[in-house]
């Protein structure tokens, strides 16, 4: 299935069920008067965060979302049926925004998370409701209220713990198939990776966290070369990054400089995630080599570097341990925790 995380879609909620003017004819019976029964109100517009997706590509082929107009009344006082709703069904992390994308009304970020987009209309009233000692047989009815329609813009940001970093060509797609049973494109050439991959980490002990492998990003993208850096808004709810450097490059600090160089152009919210830095493709390096690349990092960051090799798998338990530190630590951040209520003193009453 195609990767697609945004959409605009089209939404009408159900019209009213206008109301109607009858009168009670029933043989033997006098003076019936009037028995118009109300309109069904129009059904709800809803969107809800399901299991199962992840991309929002149903919207291009299915861009305009109607529910069904309430049914009108009907003599003998019998009201209208309401009309059905209808529910978005989108994948979790999606976020709804205006129709010029500036205002978000909505970010469903777990499962069965269901939200009011367009209230349908208000059936209108039948002439039951307008009979009076002075009006016996009124035939004034009202008609039902109209559907709220509007463009809505969907934005899908990939739920991840871990968010996996670098140039074309660093090695992410081939640590994220080590680490998981996810199959990423892998080629010896940059840009294989397209659109983010998702993939869950088992580790011992029973944990486990999602990692997203997002398209790399090249000097420029900020001004859309390459691929932008339109994907980076997967990584935005992630908790911890892994930066992945290509340690068969010269100039390993210059790489890292251009994507720490990147994000801050983006977003400063990405500043301020924790950072596990690798230099990658230590299998096709000798020992000193790998000691000044490291040196050289180390320097331009002012973080710990770790030794990797995603294609024989050295080091990777140690930087998916450190991740999981770091996730968990974000994690208890996160808690709030509530302030200790002071526990009362035994003392003797006084009214001062």
């Amino acid at each position: 299935m195609k990767f697609l995380d945004e959409a605009k879609v089209f939404i009408h909620s159900g019209w009213g069920g206008a109301g109607c003017c009858s009168f009670r004819r029933e043989k033997y019976i006098e003076l019936g008067g009037p028995d118009g029964g109300d309109g069904g109100k129009g059904g709800d517009v809803y969107i809800e965060a399901v299991e199962g997706l992840n991309t929002l590509i149903d919207f291009r082929f299915r861009p305009i979302i109607k529910a069904k107009r309430g049914g009108h009344g009907m003599g003998k006082s019998r009201t209208g049926a309401s009309g059905a709703d209808a529910t978005i069904k989108v994948p979790v992390g999606t976020q709804v925004f205006d129709e010029d994308g500036s205002v978000k009304l909505a970010d469903l970020t777990e499962v069965g998370e269901k939200l009011i987009l367009a209230e349908g209309g208000r059936g209108g009233l039948g002439n039951e409701h307008f009979k009076s000692s002075t009006n016996r047989a009124p035939r004034r009815t009202v008609p039902g209220e109209p559907g709220v329609e509007m463009t809505l813009r969907l934005r899908l940001k990939l739920i991840a713990d871990v968010g996996l970093l670098g140039l074309p060509n660093a090695g992410k797609s081939t640590f994220l198939s080590r680490v998981s049973r996810a199959k990423p494109k892998i080629a010896d050439y940059p840009f294989t990776t397209l659109n983010p991959q998702l993939g869950i980490v088992l580790m011992s002990g029973q944990r486990s966290f999602v990692a997203a492998d997002i398209p790399g990003l090249i000097e420029g993208a900020s001004e859309g070369v390459g691929l932008g850096y339109q994907f980076l808004r997967h990584i935005e709810r992630c908790r911890v990054l892994i930066h992945l450097i290509d340690g068969t490059d010269e100039d390993v600090a210059t790489n890292y400089k251009t994507i720490r160089g990147e994000l801050d152009k983006y977003s400063d919210a990405l500043e301020d995630k924790p950072e596990i830095i690798a230099l990658n493709k230590c299998d096709a390096l000798d020992k000193k080599a790998i000691t000044k690349k490291i040196k050289a990092l180390k320097k331009v960051s002012g973080a710990e570097v770790y030794e990797l090799s995603a294609v024989t798998g050295e080091g990777l338990n140690e930087v998916l341990e450190r991740a999981w530190k770091e996730f968990q630590g974000n994690i208890q951040d996160e808690v709030e925790v509530e302030p200790e209520t002071p526990t009362p003193t035994d003392t003797k009453w006084s009214p001062l």
